[in-house]
């Protein structure tokens, strides 16, 4: 959320551009044609409307507000100044990004329940939960757009609190407010998705087992009493919630094609664990609709159809005709953003 100290030096400034467009060819490459990131301030937001003005980009950014627990409230000026600033169908702002807690590895994702390997820790929030509801009620009133990294299950609880107290104190509205990452729920939070009206955003390459990740010692730590609503995507879909799919890269690849993949191939821990996988076309959604969805964009891109926007991808077969299991093999071979070709293999 913080702006570089020094300022850049017109080198520097130069050296930076280059790896965003590192970055940007890097989507490309593999299909991407819009991007949600999830660190964000000024300064990103200039370097790519500098890229934007001497070459176009070849995806469409959406850079948020980066609000860290060390700020005070009135620093979400800065978020209004953003949204208003850019708000272009290339690049935008109007959202806040916040960390709620850490990740289950390092006993820093905050649960309702202890630890199943550390019975006297449940993690520590980096908010409490009526500081985030303060926040989430002030960036609600400000009309912009929230995204809250919870990983464990008091984590979504406490900031689905937060989204409750919002809609109590401004008034119902169709915020779209996000939850980032929902690796553990609990049966009381998961038709909260639906009745708040907020985003389930979730990334197939995180459950261990689906993709790179390791069994241990994530399914050791959640402990098997909590196996059933880990990574829950088919229990929240199911319960009427709106399920966005993303890479979280660099933590994981980057490729939407290895994510669908997992998110059809999905393989419970336990035979008695409910099964969580998706259709290859609720996959493939949850890539394209459902991200525009959580763009309030689902009226311009997300589908191949006249009046959209010209952005779609081509790729090596019919993926509808391949084996999930060989669906890593089909890639993008020409990418199309804007009706501009952005990647040809």
């Amino acid at each position: 959320g913080g702006e570089p100290d020094p300022t850049p030096t017109a080198a520097e400034r130069a050296a930076d551009r280059d790896i965003m467009r590192r970055g940007l060819a890097w989507c490309a490459r593999h299909g991407i044609t819009s991007i949600h990131n999830m660190d964000g301030n000024l300064y990103q937001l200039e370097l790519l409307a500098e890229i934007e003005a001497e070459e176009g980009l070849p995806c469409r950014a959406q850079i948020p507000f980066h609000y860290k627990n060390f700020m005070t409230l009135d620093m979400l000026d800065k978020a209004s100044v953003m949204a208003e600033r850019y708000k272009g169908e290339w690049l935008s702002s109007g959202m806040v990004k916040v960390f709620y807690d850490g990740v289950l590895d390092s006993w820093t994702a905050v649960m309702v329940e202890p630890y199943a390997d550390r019975p006297d820790w449940v993690g520590e929030p980096l908010f409490t939960p009526p500081q985030f509801a303060e926040l989430a009620v002030v960036v609600d009133k400000l009309g912009l757009q929230m995204a809250v990294h919870s990983i464990g299950d008091g984590a979504v609880r406490a900031v689905l609190d937060g989204y409750e107290a919002a809609a109590k104190a401004n008034g119902k509205r169709d915020s779209r407010h996000r939850v980032e990452h929902i690796e553990v729920i609990t049966d009381d939070d998961v038709p909260r998705f639906e009745k708040l009206g907020v985003i389930a955003s979730m990334q197939p390459p995180h459950p261990p087992g689906a993709m790179d990740f390791p069994l241990e010692p994530t399914v050791s730590r959640i402990g098997q009493a909590r196996w059933p609503l880990s990574y829950a995507w088919r229990t929240l879909k199911n319960a009427g919630a709106r399920v966005v799919f993303a890479s979280d890269w660099p933590v994981a690849p980057i490729d939407p094609i290895l994510g669908i993949q997992a998110a059809v191939l999905r393989k419970p821990w336990a035979s008695t664990d409910p099964d969580q996988r998706f259709s290859l076309h609720e996959a493939i959604a949850g890539y394209t609709v459902e991200g525009a969805y959580a763009e309030f964009m689902e009226n311009r891109k997300g589908r191949l159809k006249p009046g959209y926007l010209a952005d779609l991808v081509v790729l090596s077969a019919d993926i509808e005709a391949t084996a999930p299991e060989d669906l890593h093999k089909v890639r993008p071979v020409t990418t199309v953003c804007g009706g501009k070709v952005t990647y040809q293999a």
